[in-house]
């Protein structure tokens, strides 16, 4: 179902004027000193080098690359191939939310924007604040209503994080009670749930909004000056959240499988972590492993690169708290960040630049047809001359 439009003719027009200038948005970047970029190296070298050779020897098990050269082969390639099958499922997710009715963007160019913004996710953090800004630039580029694109992206990350607070949710209520194997105290398993409980919560209020929210607030920024400017920036955030909300749940009740990508990004992805403790040893119990993955992950949240540093530190921090051998944890960890984190980069680096041709074959695309249009406007009123002659 597709997601509700701006009501009004006033915000029809104004959406279908911000869709021609976008079109010739650029693309979005980050002006970087060269001393910036020093630092940035600098960072990933020595995060690296901290991770994959300081830590592992602090922990009494030598070197990660030597550990993984004895790890068990079969259960690495496991690995690397339930990492496809995560990616596969958010290029599905992806074209379930986005691709509808959307000619251009085809399964090749899904990859591209998907794989793209992953490689923008890895270079600048906020939890995937790079990636979702190329995302919405590819799409606008495309041809789709910016407004368009900020409903589904709303809706698209919705989708993603409901798996996310649902997980922290039934299994932190699950170790903390029993009812699942693995223990954990009530800081690791019962506060996680209540916080994911807050978040559906506060979803669930969004999606109570009244759909004309946005008209209603337009009036406190009627007057001049710089709070109304503020105020007329801001009144778009919640009718924008809401409309997402509601466009994410629309397409829950239209059973759409494309939605099945959620689950397999995130459910492949943790198995990359279980297959990692295989490697390597004997894993802990799935549920320990389901809810230290997912705290981890709020190492993204933290100002770094693709959370590197943070995620690892959460997820082998989080093991320990279950009382999983600390060893064990540092090995599958970051040999499930080698697998997760480094080996994406190079095919998504690759299609950065491949959605850069297909961006401009769009372009030029949209050009030919202004031109075809312009041309056939100003022949119109010759054959009507011709005809009254």
């Amino acid at each position: 179902m597709a997601g509700r439009q701006p009501a009004g003719g006033e915000l029809e027009d104004a959406a279908r004027a911000q869709r021609v200038s976008s079109v010739e948005e650029e693309m979005p970047h980050v002006l970087l000193t060269r001393r910036q970029i020093v630092a940035f190296v600098v960072f990933i070298l020595s995060s690296i080098a901290f991770l994959y050779f300081v830590l592992p020897k602090l922990a009494g098990v030598g070197t990660t690359v030597h550990r993984i050269e004895r790890g068990n082969t079969w259960w690495i390639a496991v690995g690397v191939l339930l990492e496809v099958a995560s990616f596969s499922g958010y290029v599905v997710l992806f074209r379930s939310v986005f691709v509808r009715g959307q000619e251009r963007i085809g399964w090749r160019e899904s990859y591209e924007i998907t794989m793209a913004g992953l490689v923008a996710t890895r270079l600048f953090a906020a939890a995937g604040a790079g990636g979702v800004a190329l995302t919405a630039w590819a799409l606008r580029r495309s041809g789709m209503e910016p407004r368009l694109v900020a409903c589904r992206m709303v809706a698209f990350i919705v989708l993603l994080y409901v798996i996310y607070a649902g997980s922290l949710l039934i299994d932190g209520i699950g170790l903390g009670t029993g009812l699942f194997p693995g223990g954990g105290s009530f800081a690791i398993t019962i506060v996680p749930a209540i916080v994911a409980g807050v978040l559906f919560a506060v979803a669930v209020a969004m999606s109570l909004l009244p759909g004309d929210l946005e008209r209603r607030l337009d009036r406190w920024a009627s007057g001049s000056g710089r709070l109304a400017h503020w105020v007329a920036r801001a009144v778009t955030v919640p009718a924008l959240a809401a409309s997402g909300v509601r466009t994410a749940i629309d397409l829950i009740r239209s059973r759409d499988a494309g939605l099945l990508g959620a689950l397999a990004w995130w459910g492949f992805d943790i198995s990359v972590l279980w297959a990692m403790f295989h490697a390597f040893g004997s894993p802990p119990p799935f549920t320990v492993i389901w809810m230290a993955y997912f705290v981890g992950m709020l190492g993204n949240l933290l100002p770094l690169p693709g959370g590197l540093g943070g995620v690892e530190g959460g997820m082998i921090g989080a093991l320990a708290a279950f009382g999983v051998d600390f060893n064990l944890a540092v090995l599958a960890v970051l040999s499930y960040r080698g697998i997760s984190f480094w080996l994406p980069t190079l095919p998504g680096a690759v299609a950065y630049f491949q959605l850069r041709r297909t961006v401009a074959r769009w372009r030029d695309e949209q050009s030919a047809l202004r031109a075809g249009a312009g041309h056939a406007g100003s022949s119109e009123p010759a054959g009507a001359l011709q005809g009254s002659g």
